[in-house]
């Protein structure tokens, strides 16, 4: 990403439904197939600002990984210099089977070779050991905040599971959330097409935060489509929980 959108992303995460309610939503997985012990090791891979790493902190070790020299400077404000690995080439510097968790949110749409991505998290993880992943799905959403973003795709449920291949890995839960917001995003981008105009992370409206009822609303129905099964084909998001064979 941009420097600027470490910024903007340290404004929002606390207080926008979407950061927190992906936070939410992780935890809850993790607690649900784990939980995490004082005694395991998370790696929460492209780390950002380090705020949910920071989080699941008290519940066990955790590292941070990532390869952008901005979350590098803010990851060494919150964490000691052994928890914190620069990724300079594609291959997570750790012992294969040394770790418990794996966490990547909104990750892997910013890695030109996401099987690899995959495929190192399955190195890194002890057999049993799991990985929570979220992406932005359908790329009928595809828009200049992708672009700004440095994306390189947004997913569906068959293609995020395709990459956790059956001999590595047992996919537990695969589904879209964010499910609500759909019809209201897909009408927003279709209309920045139609009228383009600049947008910073300070004027777009994917960054507004809404009033307290509203947010805690979103948030909510964030966190309650991606804990569920629900059949809905399509979302802005995509979560999935696998386990490693």
């Amino acid at each position: 990403m941009d420097a600027s959108e470490y910024a903007n992303i340290a404004r929002l995460e606390t207080r926008h439904w979407y950061y927190i309610g992906k936070r939410r939503l992780v935890r809850y997985w993790l607690e649900r197939y784990g939980p995490p012990r004082k005694d395991e090791v998370l790696l929460d891979c492209g780390a950002g600002t380090g705020v949910f790493a920071g989080e699941m902190a008290a519940q066990c070790r955790v590292m941070v990984l990532d390869d952008h020299e901005e979350s590098l400077r803010l990851l060494r404000e919150r964490f000691a210099p052994e928890q914190i690995l620069s990724l300079s080439g594609e291959e997570i510097p750790l012992p294969a089977a040394s770790l418990d968790y794996v966490t990547a949110l909104d990750v892997l749409e910013h890695v030109p070779n996401d099987r690899a991505a995959v495929d190192g998290f399955a190195r890194v993880l002890r057999p049993g050991g799991l990985a929570v992943v979220t992406v932005p799905a359908s790329m009928a959403l595809w828009s200049d905040w992708d672009v700004t973003l440095h994306h390189f795709r947004r997913y569906d449920r068959t293609g995020l599971a395709a990459l956790f291949e059956a001999e590595a890995w047992t996919i537990e839960h695969v589904n879209y959330t964010n499910v609500v917001a759909f019809p209201a995003v897909w009408f927003l981008r279709r209309w920045r097409k139609l009228r383009p105009a600049k947008t910073t992370g300070a004027n777009r409206a994917e960054d507004r935060v809404p009033g307290p009822a509203m947010n805690r609303l979103l948030e909510m129905l964030f966190v309650g489509f991606g804990r569920s099964r629900c059949p809905f084909p399509f979302g802005v998001s995509l979560v999935l929980v696998a386990r490693r064979r």
